[in-house]
């Protein structure tokens, strides 16, 4: 498998909940929040809706830029989004392979 890093934010739906991760597959990751298989935020809060993903050359940076997202507040958050996405659009299909 070849891996490609990626940070990713995933929503319940337009300004509700939100979750900033990380993942080396990032078409596969999508699929297990997608389908609740991943226990704890995004399951709870059924955030489902692929809303914005960066891809990284290394693991190490996309955790960086991961950290630096979380970090921020939900404002920087939702401008992130809306900057590349303000419909809120699911980009799953753009993602899956």
């Amino acid at each position: 498998m070849t891996k490609l890093p990626a940070v990713y934010i995933i929503a319940s739906k337009r300004n509700g909940a939100i979750y900033v991760g990380v993942t080396s597959n990032l078409p596969q990751r999508v699929w297990q929040h997608r389908e609740g298989l991943i226990e704890g935020f995004t399951k709870r809060y059924g955030c489902k809706v692929l809303v914005w993903s960066e891809r990284h050359d290394t693991m190490e940076s996309a955790i960086m830029r991961e950290k630096q997202i979380k970090a921020g507040n939900r404002k920087a958050k939702l401008a992130l989004i809306e900057a590349n996405n303000p419909t809120w659009r699911d980009l799953f299909a753009d993602i899956a392979q």
